[in-house]
Formats: structure tokens, C-alpha cells, sequence
């Protein structure tokens, strides 16, 4: 058992961060969106993911602990390369938290720029994990062209975002917002396909080990699924809003669980591109690992932990399901 506690651990780590892509990342592109709405429907946008946002990023917390605590090799490493787009980061979803609180109590006439910092730290955040995902992806080579990639990639995780952002507000809103959502969506879901087939093709570029592992029979055939399946997803997205938009008949839901299913899929790709390493081609996870000792007691940890975070998170979004109204402080 002690030796696939790397493994356990990187599962945990991936879950963890994964939840907060999927869960995070609709409440950033909300945040995205929000320029494109009036007064009101900003209200509507903001209470949509207000029982949310603060738990969504938990998410994160815990799957970078985990690297520290289970992979601190990998840790340092990784930070060290991503020192300023991580220090971006946590400076935007600072700024972000503050907004979101005082956007509320602020006076009229100073509302609006609370918003612009809503939107602001909601932008930097995505762009930043982005490029962090595209410099990941590349082995922290920082050469002008990989610059460049990993920067577009971080538009395209904006996309990204602002699709889940939209899908969600389709669940979320009514009326004229929710037509607003619908545009949103299509404009961001094929930048976001764009996105997936970039990290895609440059993946098994950057690594021989990694082409080998995709374009190698019998293995080509059985991964054939992950690309198809991320196609059809695209399709049925793409018709719902097309169909939405046409005052068809057709679930809301559909845009939000397709572009979920995207980012799946996505990451599934991608674990199995770069397992066993951590850093591409560099440390792996038996590398980096802790020794099985300090492993079982964090596993002792995670297992407390874990649990309550998916209970509490099960039990706001039961709560507070439904369609949003305005935000407001008694």
C-alpha cells in the first residue's frame, strides 16, 4: 500500500484541482461577463454565484497543500518558475474577494468601479492560470515563443471560463440576461475548443515520451474515445444555443453539463499525457514524494478533510439551487 501513496496523492491533487477549474471557474466567468450586463442584471450575476465563490476556491487551497505537503520537491519547482503569474493570481482573486463585498455596500456613485474590480480580478485570475497552464504544459522553457503560446493559452482559459460563466447563468437567470447568456456562450465556446486543441497538439510535441503514449498502437485506438467525445460535446453545445436562441424547447442545463464534460475530458487528456511526472520529463511523483510516513499522515488528514468539504459544497448548492435574484444585505 505505501507504495502507491504517490499515486493516491496525485489522484487527490488532480480531484481537488479539477473541483476548482470546474467550480471556480464559473464563478470567475461571471465575473468576466459582467461588463456586457446593465445595473440590474450585474445584481442578478453577482447573488447567481454569491452562496458559492468564497467555498468554490477551497478547491484550490487544497490541491496546491496537497503538492506541498505530499510532492515538495515538485513545489518548489513549480512555484519558483510560476513566481510572478502565481503572485498575479493571488493578487487578482484578492482584489476580487474585496469587490464582491463591497460592491454591495457601496454608495451609487461608487458602485461601479467595485465592479470594474469584480471583473478585473475575475480577468487577471483566468489569464494568469492560463499562462501558468500553457508554461506548465511547455517545461518552464521561457523562450519567446513559448511565451506566446502559453499567453494564448491564457485567453483561451479565459474563454474557458466565461463559457462555464455564461453556461451557468443560463441555469441562473431569466429574461433578457439569459438571452444575453446565450450569446456569451457561443462566442466563448469555440475560443475554448480552440484552446483544448492547442494544449492538445502541443503536448506530445514538447515530449517523445508523450507522443509515444498517444500515437502508439494499440493505444491510439483505446484514447480514440477522449478526442471524440470532446467533439460530440462541442456539438451539443453548440446546437442547444443555437436551438435557445431560436426560442426552441431545450433543457438550460445542457450548455453548463457539456462544457463541464469539456473540461473533463480536457483533463483527463492531460493527466494521462504527463503521468507519472509532475514536471514534464523532469521529477515524477515518486521523485518527490514525502517519505511514507509524513504520506500516511497527511493521507490521515485529506481523509478528514476531504469529506467535509464535499458535504458542505453538496449542501449550499441544494440550498440555494433556483433562479437567482438580486443581491442584498439586510
Amino acid at each position: 500500500m505505501s507504495a502507491h501513496l504517490p499515486e493516491i496523492f496525485l489522484a487527490l491533487m488532480g480531484l481537488a484541482m479539477l473541483a476548482y477549474v470546474v467550480l471556480d471557474g464559473f464563478d470567475l466567468g461571471v465575473g468576466i461577463l459582467l461588463p456586457g450586463a446593465d445595473d440590474a442584471e450585474k445584481d442578478t450575476m453577482i447573488a447567481s454565484i454569491g452562496p458559492f465563490w468564497d467555498a468554490n476556491e477551497t478547491w484550490l487551497v487544497l490541491g496546491v497543500g496537497i503538492l506541498l505537503v505530499a510532492f515538495p520537491m515538485a513545489h518548489g519547482v513549480i512555484l519558483s518558475a510560476l513566481y510572478l503569474p502565481v503572485t498575479l493570481m493571488l493578487i487578482a482573486l484578492i482584489l476580487r474577494g474585496v469587490a464582491f463585498d463591497f460592491r454591495v455596500k457601496a454608495r451609487a456613485r461608487h458602485k461601479h468601479l467595485w465592479d470594474r474590480a469584480f471583473f478585473a480580478g475575475s480577468a487577471l485570475a483566468a489569464l494568469a492560470q492560463g499562462f501558468m497552464l500553457g508554461a506548465y504544459i511547455l517545461g518552464f522553457d521561457w523562450g519567446v515563443a513559448n511565451f506566446a503560446f502559453a499567453s494564448f493559452i491564457g485567453v483561451c482559459l479565459l474563454a474557458g471560463y466565461s463559457l462555464l460563466g455564461a453556461s451557468w447563468l443560463l441555469i441562473k437567470a431569466e429574461g433578457e440576461l439569459q438571452r444575453k447568456a446565450m450569446r456569451w456562450a457561443q462566442l466563448a465556446l469555440w475560443l475554448t475548443a480552440i484552446g483544448i486543441a492547442a494544449v492538445s497538439v502541443a503536448t506530445p510535441l514538447v515530449s517523445e515520451r508523450i507522443f509515444a503514449k498517444w500515437f502508439s498502437l494499440p493505444a491510439f485506438i483505446a484514447l480514440l474515445p477522449i478526442p471524440l467525445i470532446t467533439g460530440v460535446l462541442l456539438f451539443i453545445a453548440d446546437r442547444a444555443l443555437r436551438r435557445m436562441r431560436r426560442g426552441l424547447d431545450v433543457a438550460v442545463w445542457q450548455p453548463f453539463a457539456c462544457s463541464v464534460g469539456l473540461f473533463v475530458f480536457a483533463f483527463i487528456g492531460l493527466a494521462y499525457s504527463l503521468f507519472p511526472y509532475l514536471v514534464v520529463d523532469r521529477i515524477t511523483i515518486y521523485d518527490a514524494a514525502s517519505a511514507p510516513g509524513s504520506l500516511w499522515i497527511i493521507l490521515f488528514g485529506v481523509a478528514v478533510t476531504l469529506p467535509v468539504i464535499l458535504i458542505y459544497s453538496a449542501y449550499t448548492y441544494r440550498v440555494f439551487w433556483g433562479k437567482a435574484t438580486a443581491l442584498k444585505y439586510g
